[in-house]
Order: C-alpha cells, then structure tokens, then sequence
C-alpha cells in the first residue's frame, strides 16, 4: 500500500475490535498481490468507518506493523549488505541500492499525486475495477510466461536498470486495488527475475516506500497520536504485524511451486462482487 487510506471515521471513536479487523486484513493482504488498500477500503465500508483524514494515523500505524514484519524475517540480509554499501563489489549489486533506486520513482510521484489520489481515487468503484483489471493482467502474465524463456535471475544478478523499472512498476499501485505487491511482483518476473526473488524483491522495496508514508503522513498531523488513540493503534499496529509475520513466509514457498493464478481468480471474482455491491447501493 503506497499511498494511506482516505482516513477513518470523523464522529463515532474507532474500537478495538474494528482496530483488530483492520490490522487484521492489512498484514495478511499487504504482501499478496491482491490490494492490501483496496481491502482495507471495503473493510472500513463494511465496519461502518467513513472517509476522513483525522484518523489517518491508525492506517499508518497498521502499515508500519506489517512492514516491520519484513525487517524480522530479512534482516540478515539486509545487515550484510549494510556492510558493503559504500564499497559495493565491482558487477554484484548493492542490495541497498537496489532498494533506494527502486522506491524512488513512486516516492516521488506519491508526495506529487497524494492529495490528488485522497480525493478523487479513494472509492469502492475504483477498487472493483482495478482487482478485476488486475486480475486478468496476472492471468496473461502466466500466459505469458509459458511461451517465454524461464525467469532465472536473482536479485544478486540484477542491475540497477532492472530495479529502477521495477520501480516505475510500483507507481501502478498508487491507484487503490492495483496492489503495489502485484505491480512489483509482475514487473520484476518481466523484466527476468524468478518468482520468489520478485516476490521478496517487492517485499524489501516496500520498507522505505511505506515507512516513508508514514513519517510523512505523520509529520503532516500529529495530533493524530493523542493519548486517546494510541490503543486503538497500538492493537493494529500489533495484529498487521503479527498477521504479515505469518504470511510472508508461507507465500514465498508457494511460489516456489505455484502460479498467481489463484490470487487472479480471487480479484476477478471479488472485483465482480464489488462492482454488484456498487451497482445495486450497498457499498458506498
């Protein structure tokens, strides 16, 4: 999720247990491709929560939990290539670097675009279309795959070229329903990575994007984290990392032996749903 939530409900106090659902469906969709924004928005609908931004700190709070989840289980890595950041190895690239110059591009675009993106994209419509789109994009991806030479590459092979397109992939996802995991994962497996390195490629690159959004939305209101909020925060905050901390690792096997055809079927089908929801007034 690149660019927070619209924002959660101005009149009525958030409770714990909408804070528990939240955190809940950010940490487990974060890092699947199937819109960790896009389900949070129809979550907040269904629970009842309305669009506002003085509560934005609670989808920043569940955000900064699930990415955490990627510092526990990578830092190993991530400290080896701290080692050798300012020295890197003559045709081995910095894992850091790659990082950096992969978050550039939708860094940028999203502190241009963000007001813009709050105001006119945060909608349940949007979300039904872009599942749906997204989901017949992953279909061909698979297609194409099939017909194409087999993605062997690992990130230690992989130049900063590759990670700077990999970036300009993860500007997709500014678009709620995209799923910045989907826009990484697909762009990175075209441009010759294998699945579980695209996967874990786009897991990294989400630390300083999401971090970043949140220390920005932060800066931006920080009578958002009163006394009164931080337990609601707290237990999102907690539930998306424990939620993201379970699911990582699990997905990354099933690529080793899978498709993302069931996560294209999933979108199809609840893109569709939605839209029927839409149509028919039940969802705003």
């Amino acid at each position: 999720m690149i660019v927070l939530l619209a924002g959660l409900p101005q009149g009525p106090a958030m409770t714990l247990f909408d804070a528990l659902v939240l955190g809940l469906v950010e940490g487990i969709t974060e890092f699947l491709p199937i819109s960790s924004t896009g389900h949070l928005i129809v979550a907040q609908r269904l629970l009842g929560l309305e669009e506002g931004a003085a509560n934005n700190a609670f989808s920043i709070g569940i955000q900064m939990g699930a990415i955490t989840a990627i510092l526990v289980l990578y830092w190993r890595r991530l400290v080896d290539a701290a080692r050798t950041v300012l020295r890197p190895t003559a045709g081995s690239p910095n894992l850091l670097w790659q990082i950096v110059v992969a978050a550039f591009p939708a860094a940028l675009l999203g502190l241009l675009l963000d007001d813009w993106i709050d105001a006119h994209l945060f909608s349940a419509r949007v979300v039904a279309a872009t599942l749906v789109v997204g989901g017949v994009l992953l279909l061909w991806l698979e297609r194409w795959l099939l017909r194409s030479p087999s993605s062997t590459h690992e990130l230690s092979q992989m130049p900063y070229r590759t990670a700077l397109w990999v970036g300009l992939f993860q500007c997709l996802a500014l678009v709620p329903g995209t799923s910045r995991a989907g826009a990484t994962i697909a762009g990175a497996m075209l441009l010759g990575l294998s699945r579980t390195a695209a996967a874990e490629f786009s897991f990294l690159v989400g630390l300083p994007v999401l971090y970043g959004a949140s220390l920005y939305k932060l800066g931006r209101h920080p009578e958002l984290l009163s006394s009164d909020a931080v337990p609601t925060f707290a237990v999102g905050m907690l539930v998306s990392f424990l939620s993201a901390l379970v699911v990582v690792r699990p997905f990354v096997r099933f690529l080793r032996s899978h498709t993302f055809a069931p996560f294209a079927w999933y979108r199809i089908v609840v893109g569709a749903l939605l839209a029927l929801l839409c149509w028919q007034g039940f969802v705003a």
